[in-house]
């Protein structure tokens, strides 16, 4: 009796007959029992559409604006204006260092020839020189003085206008010149 008694406690009071899972079928053959003999319902249903996801929108067409349109110009403009720019940079640059290097040339020569010409106007060279070619100093009785005491003056000569006939026998000179010096 015990065991039935710890049977009926723990069940609730009923008496089972099997397993103690709950039925999840009970309530559908309730409801199927309490309806039986009844015609069935004509239940309106709304179909659901499927969704469609989509992946992409589709933008309407849209128009480019004149000033856009302008503006990208202009900045496209001044990035080729720029990169020219960079490129003249560039070769300026180049000129100005491969003109460095001609003008550091140019005073090391410049320092050479110096030495060069200091070296050709030596007095000492320049005495030996003379010396070796004969040259000497001049003696007193070779030196001469120029007396600018008096003043200026000055002579003018004109020429007299040559005659007709003199004229004539000149410029036949020339043509008879002229014409040898033509055909020598």
């Amino acid at each position: 009796m015990a065991s039935t008694a710890r049977e009926l406690r723990y069940t609730g009071g009923h008496a089972v007959n099997g397993s103690l899972a709950y039925d999840l079928d009970y309530e559908v053959r309730e409801r199927e029992l309490r309806h039986a003999g009844e015609l069935p319902r004509r239940r309106e249903t709304v179909r659901e559409e499927p969704k469609v996801r989509s992946v992409s929108k589709v933008r309407e067409r849209q128009h480019v604006s004149a000033f856009s349109l302008v503006g990208f110009t202009v900045v496209i403009g001044m990035a080729v204006l720029l990169l020219m720019s960079y490129v003249q940079l560039t070769v300026l640059s180049a000129d100005t260092v491969e003109l460095q290097n001609q003008l550091a040339d140019l005073e090391t020569e410049n320092v050479r020839l110096t030495a060069q010409y200091e070296q050709m106007f030596d007095m000492a060279a320049v005495k030996e020189a003379a010396a070796a070619a004969g040259m000497g100093k001049p003696s007193g009785s070779q030196v001469g003085y120029i007396d600018l005491s008096e003043g200026d003056s000055a002579e003018v000569y004109q020429k007299e206008d040559p005659s007709l006939l003199s004229r004539l026998l000149t410029s036949l000179n020339h043509g008879v010149y002229a014409v040898v010096e033509y055909f020598d």
